[in-house]
């Protein structure tokens, strides 16, 4: 090789997603980039041409600007641009000028294309890694899009799909033939319909499945394959594909008609449809290598809720991203402190309690967990373990900025980090004996999901609660009385009802007097309705099925929530954009006739909703 190939070879060692590739790939590259200079104060791109180059900064200094000439982002040496253009193939949005004698290396598109197919740690890169990047691409749609797009309009081919008894090397040779990134696998012997799926292969698990392990070239892919199936029906909408992607942290999803796959979503086909940040945040958080890292995600955080907010997402999808995000800061401080401590003596359930596991977080909120451990668990051998452990993640998390709880709902409480069947024990007393304090105390464990470790532990205490819970009149009874605790702020004609503690005087508490209660009303007809559902809204739609509301489907409950939810948000959205630390709190004298008018309708919900309460459960006999 050249003395010249060998120096562009190890620039680009230097840098991501450069010093992820093999040899090859970097000899390549080397043999085959051409290399511009650019004089300070020269356009390297210019708005609307054609791009055909991804352009990785050899030295120098670029800007990119908007199209209105405000200066939309700095990159240096060893960043990467163009390739949004690339990916998506769009003409230039975002001009590029040389702030400083500038050498780029310029990769052509066809080349750009083959390391995008072949390597997914580099597709990764160039689609989640770098968060402005992915803001570029928002400006032309509304992330509503996401809420109205069926899934099965995103797939550009059928799946690709081999029997399990393929080896490791026809998997290869049919995800290179086919261009794919991922394989379908089925069992053609399956006894109740044939071709029945049984895993997946993508890129990473031929690389640390098979190649990393040196398996041999016969080698069966039932033997590396992925069975732990996360999959999403046709009829699904794009939303909900970037949330179990969110929420899972995978890229490929098989997509499902009739049970039979009919395609695979990859993470690229979301991101070309619609860039989410939130995706990029959460792929960040995974990749860092201790809290201190962690924690200096922090403002991207807020820059994410900020630009959902502003780009009209609804609450659900808001709270659910934000939630994903939270997910993610707590399964990755698991992560480290399992590498820390060593791998956990018997298995365990992370649970997130409260908005998380509800879907309904946003930026001010604190932390809420707790442990279901295996039943094999023996506190004199394995509880020095999960102290630390818990205690690692809780610092952690405060770090990150979710404060502690400060009513000790976390699982460093030794209460609160127990057993299965003590778990059991605990909702079975709750909902059996019901008192109406202790329940006040233990609502929030209604809300509960299993985040980290065997999260089948979760699933198991989910469907004892609802069961249990549908067949007690006495809990539900005391439940919907605890729920009749925060009214919302509403006077006798009509008029707001304001704060008067000093700090917040004269203000509402959207969270205490607004969505708090309605949640509060929601999980008691859920409970009833025997559902194992979380969400507020999946609640509903489990309420509406079940008949519980009578007549009404619930859709005044929905838009009540829908709306005091976004008000809530615009307004923390505002506090962070001039600089404040965000509350849940609103004065009405800084809101539009529209808001309060809006908001009067929405309280009005929640005191009928009450009302029906009280009456359908018969909260007057406990």
């Amino acid at each position: 090789m050249e003395v010249e190939h060998l120096e562009i070879r190890d620039q680009l060692r230097r840098f991501a997603p450069f010093d992820q590739l093999p040899d090859e790939w970097l000899d390549t590259l080397a043999s085959q980039i051409e290399i511009g200079y650019f004089k300070a104060g020269s356009d390297i791109m210019v708005r609307g041409e054609e791009v055909t180059y991804l352009h990785i900064i050899r030295s120098g200094a670029v800007e990119l600007y908007r199209s209105n000439g405000e200066l939309y982002n700095r990159l240096a040496e060893g960043d990467i641009f163009g390739q949004w253009g690339l990916l998506m193939n769009r003409p230039v949005r975002f001009p590029a000028r040389a702030i400083e004698d500038t050498l780029i290396y310029f990769v052509a598109k066809d080349l750009f294309d083959r390391l995008w197919e072949s390597s997914e740690t580099f597709a990764e890169f160039v689609e989640v890694e770098d968060q402005s990047r992915l803001r570029a691409a928002v400006n032309q749609q509304q992330n509503t899009d996401l809420m109205t797009s069926r899934v099965y309009k995103l797939l550009s081919r059928s799946a690709v799909m081999l029997p399990q008894t393929a080896t490791l090397h026809e998997a290869a040779l049919a995800m290179t033939e086919e261009g794919v990134s991922s394989l379908v696998i089925t069992d053609p012997d399956h006894p109740e319909q044939a071709g029945f799926m049984v895993g997946i292969i993508t890129d990473r698990d031929l690389r640390t499945r098979a190649l990393a392990e040196r398996l041999g070239y016969d080698t069966p892919v039932s033997q590396f394959m992925t069975t732990e199936l996360i999959t999403i029906d046709a009829k699904a909408f794009v939303f909900d594909a970037m949330l179990s992607m969110l929420r899972h942290n995978v890229h490929h999803l098989p997509v499902l008609r009739q049970r039979k796959p009919v395609g695979v979503l990859a993470l690229s086909d979301i991101i070309r449809y619609e860039s989410q940040s939130s995706l990029y945040l959460v792929s960040q958080i995974h990749r860092q290598p201790s809290r201190k890292d962690l924690s200096s995600l922090m403002p991207d955080v807020r820059a994410t809720f900020i630009r959902m907010v502003n780009e009209g997402a609804t609450s659900h999808m808001i709270g659910s991203a934000i939630a994903g995000i939270g997910r993610s800061f707590t399964q990755r401080l698991l992560e480290l402190g399992e590498e820390e401590f060593g791998p956990p003596p018997v298995p365990y359930c992370f649970l997130a309690l409260g908005s998380m596991a509800r879907d309904e977080q946003y930026v001010v909120t604190d932390q809420d967990n707790a442990m279901i451990l295996s039943d094999d668990f023996n506190p004199d051998e394995h509880d020095d373990y999960f102290a630390k452990l818990a205690a690692y993640v809780s610092d952690g998390l405060a770090e990150c900025g979710y404060e502690y709880c400060k009513g000790g709902i976390m699982a460093t409480n030794p209460q609160w980090r127990q057993p299965l069947s003590v778990w059991r024990a605990y909702f079975k007393d709750w909902i059996d004996n019901p008192d109406p304090q202790a329940l006040l105390n233990s609502s929030i464990f209604f809300d509960l999901d299993g985040i980290h470790g065997e999260t089948a532990l979760a699933e198991t205490l989910k469907v004892d609660v609802a069961s249990r819970a549908q067949r007690s009149p006495r809990f539900l009874a005391c439940l919907a009385r605890n729920a009749l605790n925060r009214t919302p702020p509403l006077g006798f004609f009509r008029t707001f009802v304001m704060e008067n503690d000093g700090k917040h005087n004269k203000s509402i508490n959207l969270k205490r007097r607004g969505t708090a209660p309605l949640s509060d009303v929601i999980r008691v007809h859920a409970l009833a309705a025997g559902s194992t559902a979380q969400n507020s809204f999946n609640r509903l739609d489990a309420i509406a099925e079940s008949r519980i509301l009578g007549h009404s489907n619930g859709d005044d409950l929905r838009d009540a929530m829908e709306y005091i939810s976004i008000v809530r948000a615009r307004h923390q959205a505002l506090d962070l954009e001039s600089e404040q630390e965000p509350d849940n709190n609103v004065e009405p004298e800084n809101m539009t006739v529209f808001e309060r008018r809006n908001l009067k309708d929405a309280f009005q919900v929640i005191s009928n909703a009450q009302k029906y309460l009280r009456m359908r459960y018969q909260v007057n006999r406990v």
